[in-house]
């Protein structure tokens, strides 16, 4: 049974902490066009301008997430000398992000994903198309020299590090190493690891999604005893301090602790999902900000599945407020 009064005394302690999120920056890139005609040139739809949104994509996402929910993110990570970088600094900073520790590689293009979005009258625009820039070259060695002065400056100052790995190229095992070996004893280390698991032994908290565990174990996952001992299996296999969590969608989440307990955390029922772009990000943000907050493992997930039951039923990589997650959680997405 789920204490909806001991969730919403953890929204307010999620505030006033101050995390490293470490891994690849992205500029999401949003075209928004209405439908107006089939194309004579080819079987698409034709859209008119309306509308170009910049959002922080990519590790951006997590520390767009903490600060909405009132801690400071420390971003660290790497961007282009070129006008997206320009425009991913200053969407950062609107939304009080400094900045100031994202490295300028002259060498790279910033990674943008440009999503084309057609407004058909529905209440949100849907997705026709996705193009990415990006360069999954190993970065030079001044990039990662200057990465690893920002990481062990901004550790120094931080309660928890969180590493965002969208597998471009910034997240190496040296560079995980690295935050692994500059750790104090009471530090946080989370991670979404986004399947490549084994580059965070030893961390306090990880994250992979259903797909990702089942890749990472090369079997089914049938049901709720399979991926129990699934979590579990990750949890030991990986010599996690906390917890191993696998989410689930619409099925929640499985969380193993390093006592070997195991508990499932239902998600809450959301009719009108709209849009999975950024849940993830929002799931490991706010799993991390709760350990800080003292909350348990399970606690902590069910949190994080509110607040990702508010950002589906949003377009693109929505970051739910503190206000919007007592709503949750207190029935307004029932």
């Amino acid at each position: 049974m789920q204490d909806h009064h001991r969730l919403l005394s953890l929204i307010p302690k999620l505030a006033g902490h101050r995390v490293l999120v470490l891994g690849d920056v992205i500029l999401d890139e949003y075209l928004i066009g209405k439908a107006t005609r089939m194309s004579r040139e080819a079987p698409v739809p034709v859209l008119e301008f309306e509308a170009r949104k910049l959002i922080p994509g990519g590790a951006a996402n997590p520390a767009a997430n903490i600060a909405a929910l009132g801690s400071t993110a420390l971003q660290v990570g790497v961007i282009g000398s070129d006008a997206e970088g320009t425009a991913l600094r200053q969407v950062l900073q609107s939304i009080g992000i400094e900045t100031n520790t994202l490295v300028v590689d002259a060498g790279r293009t910033t990674t943008v994903k440009t999503r084309v979005m057609a407004q058909m009258g529905l209440r949100f625009p849907q997705q026709v198309a996705r193009l990415d820039r990006l360069s999954r070259e190993p970065h030079s060695e001044d990039t990662d020299r200057q990465v690893r002065a920002f990481v062990q400056e901004q550790m120094r100052q931080a309660d928890a590090a969180l590493l965002s790995d969208y597998h471009v190229s910034l997240l190496t095992p040296a560079l995980v190493d690295s935050v692994r070996a500059l750790a104090r004893r009471d530090m946080l280390l989370a991670a979404d690891a986004q399947g490549d698991l084994d580059k965070y032994t030893g961390f306090g908290l990880v994250k992979c999604n259903a797909d990702e565990a089942r890749f990472y174990l090369r079997r089914a996952l049938p049901d709720d005893a399979a991926f129990a001992d699934a979590a579990r299996e990750l949890c030991q296999r990986l010599r996690l301090t906390r917890a191993m969590i696998i989410t689930r969608g619409a099925d929640g989440a499985t969380v193993a602790e390093c006592d070997g307990t195991v508990t499932h955390c239902p998600s809450p029922a959301v009719t009108d999902v709209y849009d999975t772009v950024g849940a993830g990000d929002t799931a490991v943000a706010v799993l991390t900000l709760a350990a800080l907050a003292g909350a348990t493992p399970a606690e902590a997930a069910l949190l994080s599945n509110y607040a990702s039951g508010v950002v589906v039923r949003r377009v693109g990589n929505y970051t739910p407020t503190p206000g919007e997650l007592s709503q949750a959680i207190s029935g307004g997405l029932s």
